[in-house]
């Protein structure tokens, strides 16, 4: 896409006085979202899955963490230089490689978000079957508690973007309580014995940090959430950049935190039985108040529903984006009287829904989750790949002067993003990249269709 195009569309685009309605978030809002998308149920449930590996995962977790931390700063830098972002990743990579690449990255992050909702619901059915007291439910009565999860979010956001604000903030606010409180107070009743081994033994240490980077991918993914919902942002430009990394810096420190003191709590062996191990670890502080692990169990409820509207939001802003530049049906981009895309909310809804009856049919709790969380771990990273690519390209044609210095941090922060996606690619196991695979082989297809609609419409025109 030209320069000279990229100026036209943006003045006729950000000059509407419809557009300039929309941008109705501002930095905290934004932060938030970053925030929303970040720490959901997964966080929850995460102490129990770093400790099937040993110690070495909060030292991965870490890792993977700073790398978010400059993913974050990537997209920030990407929505500075590219005035019409609206989509995040898939704006970026558009702008630098065209329509093909752009869709690729676009469908890629789309089937992502309702297969990462997958995931997330059904970590947020372990919760709800804490909440109420529900013990050995059957796959199919599991099934039908995510379906209710995944309708919720619609009918949220269906209620306009400023409910869905007040929403998403609330939600903020409830699940921050419960970590805040198990970080600080929680310190001391840590022992260094309920750690468990450094590694797992039964894997190699190499495969062990892959399993582990895999699962914390999964976790810090949405650092790129207010680059998604640009179009809502009041000075895109400058809040993209703030508002992920002010959003990812807090993940961070707070994944490591809550998790290293979860693990020093619980035993080894309770732990990486549990589901549910924030439940369990309340528990073990306070053994003779049933209340407080039931407590625990309803703000982690809400914490998942807030991830969950929040990501059916990004979803929606997503394929909204595509569908304004004729890469998506229109019905995608159809608003109603609240500037919500309605089609994009049920079609986001309806598809996991029948993917986790799938899912139940054939696996059972953890698995069924560790295979979504793989699946959406190498759909997130072709995005985040092209991204960077997206970022290189631009820095070494010299479109901007920058210093020395700059211009190494920038290609630094690049490089080590890209490598990182691509190393993700290639370690989340065969399995998971032939689905990954089929994704993106049916993303080529679909691209196809589009582009001969598009070329007939034109010769008919």
């Amino acid at each position: 896409m030209s320069e000279l195009q990229n100026v036209e569309e943006l003045d006729d685009y950000v000059g509407s006085p419809s557009a300039l309605k929309m941008r109705t978030f501002g930095l905290t809002t934004g932060t938030g979202l970053v925030v929303s998308s970040v720490v959901g149920t997964s966080i929850f449930s995460l102490p129990a899955l770093l400790a099937r590996s040993g110690t070495i995962s909060l030292a991965v977790l870490g890792g993977v963490g700073v790398v978010s931390f400059l993913l974050a700063t990537l997209f920030g830098q990407l929505a500075k230089r590219i005035e019409i972002s609206d989509g995040g990743p898939y704006a970026y990579v558009r702008y630098e490689f065209g329509d093909a690449l752009g869709f690729l990255t676009g469908w890629c992050y789309w089937i992502r978000t309702w297969a990462g909702n997958a995931a997330i619901v059904m970590l947020w059915v372990g919760y709800v079957d804490a909440l109420l007291g529900w013990h050995h439910l059957s796959a199919m009565s599991n099934w039908c508690v995510a379906v209710v999860g995944l309708w919720i979010p619609v009918a949220v956001n269906l209620l306009g973007v400023r409910f869905f604000a007040w929403f998403q903030g609330l939600t903020i606010l409830v699940r921050y309580l419960p970590i805040l409180f198990i970080c600080i107070v929680g310190w001391g009743s840590v022992h260094s014995a309920n750690f468990g081994p450094f590694r797992s033994t039964h894997i190699s240490l190499y495969s062990a940090v892959c399993v582990l980077a895999g699962i914390s991918l999964f976790t810090f993914v949405g650092v790129e959430a207010a680059g998604v919902a640009a179009r809502r942002l009041r000075n895109p430009s400058r809040q993209v950049f703030r508002a992920g990394t002010i959003g990812s810096f807090l993940s961070v420190i707070l994944f490591v935190g809550a998790s290293a003191v979860v693990m020093g709590i619980v035993p080894h062996k309770q732990l990486v039985q549990s589901t549910t191990p924030f439940v369990t670890a309340f528990s073990t502080l306070y053994p003779h108040h049933a209340w407080a692990a039931r407590a625990v169990a309803g703000i982690a409820a809400i914490a998942g529903l807030g991830a969950l509207v929040t990501w059916s939001f990004l979803g929606t802003e997503s394929a909204k984006a595509l569908s304004n530049d004729g890469l998506f049906p229109k019905m995608f981009a159809q608003v109603d009287n609240k500037d919500t895309p309605w089609v994009g909310l049920i079609v986001g809804a309806v598809v996991p829904s029948l993917l986790l009856l799938w899912d139940v049919r054939t696996e059972t709790g953890l698995n069924v989750v560790t295979s979504l969380i793989a699946f959406s771990g190498v759909l997130i990273a072709i995005p985040y790949f092209l991204s960077a690519m997206a970022q290189l390209t631009h820095l070494f044609s010299r479109r901007s002067r920058l210093t020395a210095w700059r211009m190494g941090r920038d290609v630094f922060v690049a490089l080590l993003g890209g490598a990182f996606a691509l190393w993700m690619v290639f370690q989340l196991g065969y399995h998971v990249l032939y689905q990954s695979a089929l994704v993106v082989v049916g993303g080529v297809i679909a691209f196809a269709i589009v582009n001969a609609v598009r070329d007939r419409h034109e010769v008919e025109a």
